[in-house]
């Protein structure tokens, strides 16, 4: 019974390209046909891997792949959930599997309650992602930079570190940053964008983390960059340093928001509006959906970014506009973190060794299973990244966009 049901979700889901299931019985059962640009790839499962995809298709998987149930012999975890995911692309109408009322109505339950997310839960959110380590973060990110978000590619014959680069340029300019301005970075992470605004501006910058482990690495690199005196670093809340009546006449953050939580939206606008002066500009980078609002997946939220919530862009800019934010330049960059996040796989998987001995084998499978998956839901999924240029007057910036280009091409040029 149980193998002619995922025999039959197999059949629905995989018609380009080729998996191949081989079982613990020793059979072999092949679905699809191939197809050019679709992968072939084999994998073998034991029973207990059966049971848990059967009963939960996304987290099932995910968790028989990490505790080694989940076989991928020919071909990889980026093959296969590529395969998996290019079956069913969101915009042709296509999903893994449908979801069913009642759990619809279940997943935006645990969307309000995760969003909740209140100072002291938001801190223990993102140290469980963040404080895992910097040495890990190290091995995939760029190396000057060491940013955690999507990049930006200009061009295809980019490396990892040129896009990263291109990426700050481009929000720097959009920024349009003025001599002598203070500038607030919420969720600085490493301290990339500070430490770049500090070097190419005459700007005076405050990063604030959550992050224990982010905060002591962010003080060193811009000490080692000589910005540090420009530079000050804290741990807070953004909703404490608004409390505390600080005015910035930039504001940006970048990855932040998605840590935010959808009952937190108003709360969050409200503030980086009260921190803003009244001719400020502020720029927020941020995964998004390309479709009406979701839920967190279980695997992400169980495992990788608890409290974490991708906002639709819709739900964006009416928490925005209740504060009179104008949003005065959107942008969807569609395939740049697919792009990214591939370089990061590629990176992982070639210093397997340094993270199974850093931390261990299942924690290895786990990430690159969240970058794997990550990646498709960019490639065919419903996930794509925002940038969104926020002002409180319509005098702040020039009438056109040609100062974004102009900046971005001087900033990259120097």
């Amino acid at each position: 019974m149980a193998l002619g049901i995922l025999d039959r979700f197999l059949e629905r889901g995989v018609r380009k390209g080729v998996l191949e299931v081989l079982r613990p019985n020793g059979s072999l059962r092949r679905f699809g046909t191939p197809h050019e640009g679709f992968p072939e790839v084999r994998i073998r499962l034991t029973p207990a891997a059966e049971r848990r995809i059967l009963r939960d298709p996304r987290l099932g998987a995910a968790e028989a792949f990490m505790d080694g149930q989940l076989v991928v012999e020919e071909g990889g975890i980026m093959e296969l959930v590529e395969l998996l995911r290019a079956n069913a692309r969101w915009d042709r109408g296509g999903e893994l599997h449908e979801t069913k009322p009642l759990k619809k109505v279940a997943d935006k339950v645990l969307t309000l309650i995760d969003g909740i997310n209140k100072a002291t839960s938001a801190k223990a959110n993102i140290a469980h992602h963040y404080d895992v380590g910097n040495d890990l973060y190290r091995l995939f990110l760029d190396a000057e930079h060491m940013q955690y978000s999507c990049a930006y590619w200009p061009r295809d014959d980019m490396s990892l570190e040129e896009a990263q680069t291109a990426k700050l340029a481009h929000i720097a300019a959009k920024l349009a940053i003025e001599p002598g301005q203070t500038v607030l970075d919420i969720g600085c992470g490493w301290g990339g964008m500070a430490i770049y605004l500090a070097k190419n501006f005459d700007v005076s910058v405050k990063g604030i983390t959550l992050s224990e482990e982010q905060l002591v690495l962010a003080r060193e690199r811009a000490i080692e960059a000589g910005v540090a005196g420009r530079i000050d670093f804290e741990l807070v809340d953004y909703r404490d340093l608004a409390a505390r009546g600080d005015k910035f006449d930039r504001i940006v953050s970048v990855g932040m928001f998605e840590h935010v939580g959808q009952a937190q939206f108003a709360r969050f606008f409200r503030d980086c509006a009260t921190m803003l002066t009244d001719e400020g500009v502020m720029l927020m980078h941020t995964i998004g959906r390309m479709g009406v609002p979701g839920s967190t997946d279980a695997f992400t939220r169980k495992y990788i970014f608890p409290g974490g919530y991708i906002p639709a862009l819709s739900e964006t800019l009416a928490a925005s506009e209740k504060v009179r934010l104008i949003a005065s330049d959107v942008e969807t960059l569609r395939l740049h973190y697919a792009k990214t996040l591939r370089e990061w796989y590629k990176r992982c998987v070639a210093n397997k060794e340094a993270i199974v001995a850093l931390i261990d084998e299942r924690f290895y499978r786990m990430w690159i299973f969240y970058l794997a998956g990550a990646t498709a839901a960019f490639e065919s999924g419903g996930m794509c990244n925002y940038q969104i240029q926020y002002t409180r007057s319509r005098h702040a910036l020039p009438l056109t966009r040609d100062y974004i280009a102009d900046s971005e091409k001087q900033l990259l040029a120097e």
